[in-house]
């Protein structure tokens, strides 16, 4: 992290970063790669966008670089179901759809927070 004091959202969304690279090389395993680096990219994204968040020039650049984050979470959410739907797919994303629900709501309302001021 990059203060002394605990950032839930970064934290979880690194931690599912972590989930995602573990999942993709779980389907690169299967020869899943296109998959695998679609998943990658936009799962990864999200706690990037966060973490760059955290240093935002101003709150509009904080608010624009939080709805990336929400882009890139609901393209992941796409990726994840359609992992869900196909019966080719390791069933482990489960864990991983539920994160995302979760950081999603975070994320959705650090962005209605931030915009009130």
């Amino acid at each position: 992290m990059r203060n002394d004091k605990e950032n839930i959202i970064v934290k979880r969304t690194f931690d599912f970063s972590l989930g995602i690279i573990e999942y993709c090389e779980k389907l690169r395993s299967l020869n899943k790669y296109e998959m695998a680096s679609q998943l990658f990219r936009s799962g990864t994204s999200i706690g990037a966008n966060t973490w760059e968040a955290q240093n935002g020039e101003s709150r509009a650049d904080f608010i624009h670089k939080f709805k990336t984050a929400s882009k890139e979470a609901d393209e992941t959410l796409y990726w994840i179901e359609l992992c869900k739907a196909s019966k080719h797919y390791p069933s482990s994303h489960e864990i991983l759809f539920s994160e995302l629900d979760s950081i999603s709501r975070i994320i959705s309302k650090i962005i209605g927070t931030s915009k009130r001021g």
